[in-house]
């Protein structure tokens, strides 16, 4: 762990160097920091780079802030609330003949074949969210992908793989990477993920220009953003 100084305040990062060209500064929703930069870069540079990108960094912090405390751990059981593309969802656990996962009645039904345990009634809603997602943004990344006609790149491969503290994230070799658990937003929110990392087809990096063509693609992703980390802190 790395730390600089910003004015009365400490900033402490996590360094990981790789192939990358260009350093890359992430700020996670749990207020982490962390630091990808290219391998031959010297720490001092990198120093000097994180202190330029200190106000920023700090501003982040402060968004993410706002939006705790962050939804506690589930527990699986009967009664807890649940989202499935932004609307709630009472869960309801019940014994069955055979596992499967169904919304019925305004209800988010786990059926447990044999016994209930809080292990398996995960494991069933996971990959019941994960079948979902597979089907949801395949269509909604053909309609994102429909608003960069003016610019110069195929339909991007669609992978879905869960991470820990990103919704989305792009290679630039045409390939958008999104975490399942998105599922759980509205469509919209969904959409500006997809357009976000589409984004980065045009613009490598967060800057002015990126910023730009983001809000050009997309004016509201402020607001549709903002909405993602309610629904999902």
């Amino acid at each position: 762990m790395h730390k600089i100084q910003y004015g009365s305040q400490e900033i402490f990062y996590e360094l990981k160097r790789s192939n990358r060209k260009t350093l890359g500064i992430e700020v996670h929703p749990d207020s982490s920091v962390h630091i990808i930069a290219p391998t031959e870069s010297s720490f001092q540079d990198i120093e000097q780079k994180v202190e330029k990108r200190a106000k920023w960094i700090v501003k982040q912090q402060a968004y993410f802030e706002q939006f705790l405390p962050r939804t506690p751990e589930r527990n699986y059981v009967s009664g807890e609330t649940h989202y499935y593309l932004g609307k709630s969802y009472l869960l309801k656990v019940t014994l069955g003949i055979e596992n499967q996962v169904k919304l019925k009645g305004g209800k988010l039904e786990v059926v447990c074949k044999n016994e209930i345990k809080q292990e398996q009634v995960k494991k069933l809603l996971a990959h019941w969210y994960y079948v979902h997602a597979e089907k949801k943004f395949s269509s909604i990344a053909i309609d994102a992908y429909s608003k960069f006609k003016e610019y110069d790149f195929n339909m991007p491969e669609i992978e879905i793989r869960r991470m820990a503290k990103r919704w989305g994230s792009c290679n630039t070799i045409d390939k958008v990477i999104l975490n399942p658990e998105i599922i759980k937003a509205s469509s919209k929110c969904i959409e500006y993920v997809l357009i976000h990392e589409m984004c980065h087809l045009v613009v490598t990096n967060h800057n002015k220009e990126f910023y730009n063509t983001l809000g050009s693609i997309m004016p509201t992703w402020k607001k549709w953003k903002d909405r993602l980390e309610q629904k999902l802190a």
